[in-house]
This record gives structure tokens, sequence and C-alpha cells, in this order.
């Protein structure tokens, strides 16, 4: 946990959560004084039907002083630069003043990254990439007085509460970070029902993806009271549940609680922002072979803990605890060890596939593997040792 004494929390957006509450988004953008709204999605959201059924809540709904004005749905796996440049095109050639993002972290990422370009009028995101890193800080960052509105659409990313966006720099073929007061949402809408349609290996990707955030926050040298209050609930509620809707797709109170407990392990990574080596090397195998970044979370979480336990040792009880494990009479290793081998259980209960190999990434990809996990911005925080990445990567495949 943070030694020094001093922390900043933020938790800017206003959660709303319920079955079937989308269909409070018109009043809020009014409430927010929004009156041209724009839809950003996916394709494959749209042919899920979920932007139609969100279209139709504006459609009954609209009005001369608040109107849905556009619908873009060509967002890429992690908010590609190509694609939010496109976008940042067609937000101004409708005018609109209002962000609504529907779907998982990289639709919600994109929905920053344009708002992050019209409130600093740009037209190239890259412009910012350049680095691998965007960091501003507050008085210095303005409000952008953009309403915005975010709707996830997997119970994993929890990016609708962060002022945080990974996006894929195209140029430089490097997952870039920005974080920035006032990118996050102003209102998350959490309605799990949007989740009901996901495939079990998505809805399980995505959960080890929210397991992960509250996994690496606990364990995060910055960890303070407050992200702990989310992590450690956030850890204990997908535990619970994430097997149950696994075995229950349709069950829509579990669904629901690892919607908040999505919400809750991201709005605690983000505020306990520190050395994440899991997420290091998830970055990197995203962007250099485009892994889903919940599995690429969900295949590396066990592997590096096991082999980085030095890191982990210090902060083993309290993830065990966090886990419900019972720990009683072991010493920190054994507890690391059994908190190592619960989250394997876990891959085996739902079906997960722990191995990069089905990924294509093999002992050919090794080399450019652990140069990419080397030019991730995260690697800068907790510098891991080229053969000790060699190990973690050869483990997991």
């Amino acid at each position: 946990m943070s030694t020094s004494g001093y922390f900043t929390y933020n938790m800017r957006t206003v959660v709303h959560s319920g079955a079937d509450s989308i269909i409070k988004v018109p009043s809020l953008f009014r409430g927010l004084g929004g009156k041209r709204v724009l839809l950003v999605s996916d394709e494959g959201l749209e042919k899920a039907g979920l932007v139609n059924r969100v279209k139709d809540v504006f459609t009954l709904n609209n009005g001369p002083d608040m109107q849905l004005v556009g619908v873009y749905a060509k967002v890429t796996p992690d908010a590609g630069s190509e694609s939010i440049n496109d976008l940042v095109a067609y937000a101004r050639s409708v005018a609109a003043d209002s962000i609504l993002a529907l779907g998982g972290g990289s639709v919600l990422d994109a929905a920053k990254g344009l708002k992050y370009c019209l409130h600093h009028h740009l037209t190239d995101i890259c412009d910012i990439l350049k680095l691998g890193l965007k960091l501003e800080t507050w008085p210095e960052a303005k409000p952008s007085m953009i309403p915005h509105i975010a709707i996830p659409t997997t119970a994993g990313t929890g990016a609708e509460v962060t002022n945080g966006a990974v996006i894929h720099n195209q140029v430089l073929n490097i997952k870039s970070l920005v974080l920035a007061p006032y990118l996050d949402a102003d209102m998350a809408v959490l309605d799990a029902k949007l989740t009901l349609g996901l495939p079990k290996s998505i809805t399980v990707a995505t959960a080890f993806d929210a397991l992960t955030h509250a996994i690496e926050s606990i364990a995060s040298p910055k960890a303070n009271l407050f992200s702990d209050a989310h992590a450690i609930t956030a850890a204990k509620v997908i535990n619970e549940n994430m097997p149950k809707v696994a075995k229950e797709p349709t069950n829509v109170d579990c669904r629901s609680k690892l919607l908040q407990a999505s919400t809750m392990a991201c709005n605690a990574v983000v505020n306990a922002f520190s050395a994440f080596p899991v997420h290091n090397f998830s970055h990197a195998l995203g962007a250099t072979f485009h892994i889903p970044h919940g599995d690429a979370n969900g295949i590396m979480l066990p592997v590096v803990i096991e082999t980085l336990a030095d890191f982990y040792l210090p902060n083993a009880q309290r993830m065990a605890d966090a886990l419900s494990l019972d720990s009683k009479g072991l010493n920190a290793e054994q507890t690391l060890a059994k908190v190592v081998a619960h989250i394997r259980g876990i891959q085996r209960a739902c079906d997960f596939d722990g191995s990069l190999k089905r990924f294509g990434v093999t002992e050919i990809n090794l080399k450019e593997a652990i140069a990419s996990v080397k030019h991730d911005v995260l690697y800068i925080l907790y510098p891991v040792p080229e053969p000790v990445i060699e190990m973690i990567l050869r483990k997991a495949l």
C-alpha cells in the first residue's frame, strides 16, 4: 500500500445501474445540456442489435431540444487510431455536441479519444501519442464541457468510469495511454440486460479482465483505503459470480453484479496506478498479436504472479482475503501459491484456455514478444529483466 500518506482519488462519473436503465439515457443527456448526440459503437454490436435498441430509445424520446444526430459503428479492436480519426471527422460532419459510447473497452476508449480531439481541436489522435504516454494533470487540464455518457456491454473493461484511455497507435504499432482529468464519462449506465447475448468466451475473458484490475490494484505500491474498498469488493464479487455466469448465462442478477464489480475494479486500478506487471504483458501481447485484452489478462494473471513472486509476496495475504481463501497457518509463499492455484481453478471452472498458443503465439514469436513487453509504457514502472520476460512468456505458451 501507499507509504507516503498522500494520494488523490477520482470518482467523477455518476453511475446509474439497473436492468433496462438505458431508457433513462435521453433524459440524462437533457440534464447534461446535450442537444446533438452521437452514438459510438462497433460493427459487432450493430449486428447483434444493441445499437438499434439504443436508437429505439431515442426514437421515442427525440425532440427539438435533443436528438440522436448520428451513429458511428466502425470502431476497431484496441481503439485503433485510424478509426478514432475517422470518428472525429464524422462527429464534426454531423455537428455533434454530445457523446454516447456503447460497447466494450475499445469503444469506450475510442469515445474518450474523440472527446479529447474535439476539446483540443485535433484531427489526428497520433499527434499526442508519439511517446506512448500522454499525461495531463489538474489544474492545467480543463473540463471539455462535452456531455458524455458511457454504456458498457461487457463486464470487464470498467473504462466507463476512468479518466484513462488505451489507444492503439497504428503508426508506431504500440498501445498508448492517455491519462487526463475530465476524460471520464459524466455518467455511466450499467444495464446488465445488454450483456445477456455475450458468448461464454467473451463473458469469461472480460471477467478475467476485471479480476486482473482488482488484483493489480490490491498489489499496487500505491494502493490506498479507497482503492482497496473497490478492488477487494470487486474481487470477491467476481470470484463468486464469474463461475455462476459461465454456467447460467441468462442470470441477470449475477451479470449485474459482475458489471458493477467491473466498474469498481477499474476505478480502483486507475486510482492506484503504479507498477502493473500483468498489464505490461497484456498490453504488449494485444498490440503485437492482437489478442483481446481480457484474454491476455486472463492468460497472464497466474503466470506473472507466480513468476514475479517477490513483487506480489507483500500483498499475498490481502489477495487471498479478496478471493475468500483460507490461508490460516500458511506463510507468504504458500499463501501466494494458493492464490495462483485458485486463479487457475477459476480458469478450469469457466473452460478458459490459459495458453497463448490458441492465438498463434509460439516459440518462434518469443523475440518479438519480448521486445514488445520492453517497449510498452508500463515497463518503465516495473522493468522485468529480459530472461524473466522470456520465462514468463514460455510458461504462458
